[in-house]
């Protein structure tokens, strides 16, 4: 059975769970409490080289990390992956996009402001970055339903809980 170690109120341990969810795979979720120090233990980093969260074990003593990897992982030979080399790449474009441009702005003011409770300070400068990052989805997004390949693939899954209404919330101060 699958196993994946991570938080649920995570923004990226989230499109894990949704897409197991929606491929309908049996798992088993162990809540990893990162506040709490619980990814940090001297056991977690055996597991995962860089101690974060989600971490997919899917075979007994075999795990990956990074939920863009483990979203790959997971899709394979199902619809929800690319389906010839042009919408492949263009499913990374928008895996590395969320990675890079959005998930550093809008992923981590969720987390500050929900889970922390402290979002002046760290929201401050992720405002414009942000703002930035929802505009070029939004752009997009304008004659288009999906990011990649003309239907729904693991490209929407990585935007996942991230949508644009409710991510422009977050860089106002809401949650």
């Amino acid at each position: 059975m699958l196993r994946v170690y991570g938080d649920i109120l995570s923004g990226i341990c989230y499109k894990v769970k949704l897409l197991l969810t929606q491929l309908g795979l049996e798992h088993q979720w162990i809540f990893t409490d990162i506040r709490a120090g619980q990814s940090r233990t001297p056991e977690f980093p055996a597991k995962s080289p860089n101690g974060r969260i989600p971490l997919l074990e899917h075979a007994p003593g075999r795990f990956l990390a990074e939920s863009n990897a483990i979203l790959s992982f997971l899709a394979e030979g199902t619809p929800f992956l690319a389906w010839d080399r042009v919408e492949w790449a263009e499913v990374l474009q928008w895996m590395f996009f969320e990675q890079y441009s959005h998930e550093p702005y809008i992923g981590t003011s969720r987390n500050y402001i929900a889970l922390l409770g402290e979002p002046a300070k760290y929201i401050a400068r992720r405002v414009k970055p942000g703002y930035a990052a929802l505009t070029v989805m939004e752009r997009h997004l304008k004659d288009r339903q999906y990011f990649a390949g003309g239907r729904y693939s693991i490209a929407e899954g990585t935007q996942s809980g991230r949508r644009i209404p409710g991510r422009r919330a977050c860089l106002r101060g809401g949650a």
